[in-house]
């Protein structure tokens, strides 16, 4: 697997701001059109992830990936990360999101529940996060490195400060305890499950039919704090839609002290095959770009099992 911690960050701040200041005053249609010139640069200049774009289509699909498989995966991640920008600047409107089973949610927000939302790098994340800073009555915090793409989360923390309020920073003193009181307070504390840090524990898994490394601290966590654990899965449609899932991976994760490794290896797998059905349905909004699976597990025959 590459290291994506290792990965630089593309474009520079001023490129970043002149897209912002098209999108806030010239309008979406604009700012979208600027999205095909973009898509063209990443084809040419990003080798890295345009190699590992191809490799997951190849790998989800069966079939090589072609040219424009790969064009459109590349457009379809800058489509999300413009829409973050409409979302923080309050013009929801622009966009048709559809919820799928928000009662999974909503009634534990409601009842006062404190939970883990656990997603990935699969669609847009960042819609249900914008949406819960827009509405104000999901108390949603986010455990997170803010370190990571520095120039635009410093850009769209600087267009909604309410973003930054929201995360928990792993870099922290006390990050887990600050997540410990937010959950006995009923608030929702967001994370994301499927990348890990080059020293994070982690267990194999399998993932789309190949071996891939997974961290066991999101539901290591979940084990210790006894709260439910709900997946988000934002997907995006094309165009303007996006289809907000979201699934019960468990009201209670319980760890077998006689086998806690195998026991905690199994709740993740279970993640996985969550992430591997989104993956399989909607491939284009797989955004980690770089080689997602263990080095020498070659390609093999994509995985069609159910969840």
């Amino acid at each position: 697997m590459t290291d994506w911690t290792s990965q630089r960050e593309r474009g520079s701040p001023f490129a970043v701001r002149l897209i912002l200041w098209i999108a806030l005053h010239l309008g979406r249609a604009p700012a979208r059109a600027l999205l095909y010139p973009i898509t063209l640069y990443f084809m040419i200049k990003a080798g890295p992830q345009r190699r590992a774009s191809r490799r997951f289509l190849t790998q989800v699909r069966g079939r090589p990936a072609r040219l424009p498989d790969i064009a459109r995966h590349l457009h379809s991640f800058a489509a999300t990360i413009l829409d973050r920008v409409f979302l923080l600047a309050g013009r929801r409107e622009l966009l048709d999101i559809r919820l799928h089973h928000p009662e999974r949610v909503t009634d534990r927000v409601a009842a006062g529940q404190g939970f883990l939302l656990l997603g990935s790098h699969l669609g847009s994340f960042e819609i249900l996060r914008a949406l819960a800073i827009e509405e104000a009555r999901m108390p949603l915090k986010i455990l997170m490195y803010p370190t990571h793409n520095r120039i635009i989360t410093e850009l769209l923390h600087a267009l909604n400060p309410a973003f930054a309020d929201s995360v928990i920073s792993l870099a922290s003193p006390q990050p887990l305890l600050a997540v410990q009181e937010n959950l006995q307070a009923g608030r929702i504390v967001g994370l994301l499950g499927d990348r890990h840090m080059p020293d994070e524990p982690t267990v194999m898994c399998d993932f789309l039919g190949r071996r891939a490394a997974f961290p066991t601290g999101p539901l290591s966590l979940a084990a210790v704090t006894g709260v439910p654990v709900i997946l988000p899965f934002g997907i995006y449609r094309g165009g303007n839609r996006y289809d907000l899932y979201f699934e019960v991976l468990a009201e209670r994760v319980e760890l077998d002290r006689a086998r806690r490794k195998a026991s905690l290896q199994e709740w993740v797998q279970r993640y996985a095959d969550h992430l591997a059905h989104y993956s399989r349905e909607a491939p284009e909004n797989w955004f980690n770009f770089y080689d997602f699976w263990e080095e020498g597990d070659g390609p093999q025959p994509p995985s069609r099992a159910g969840r």
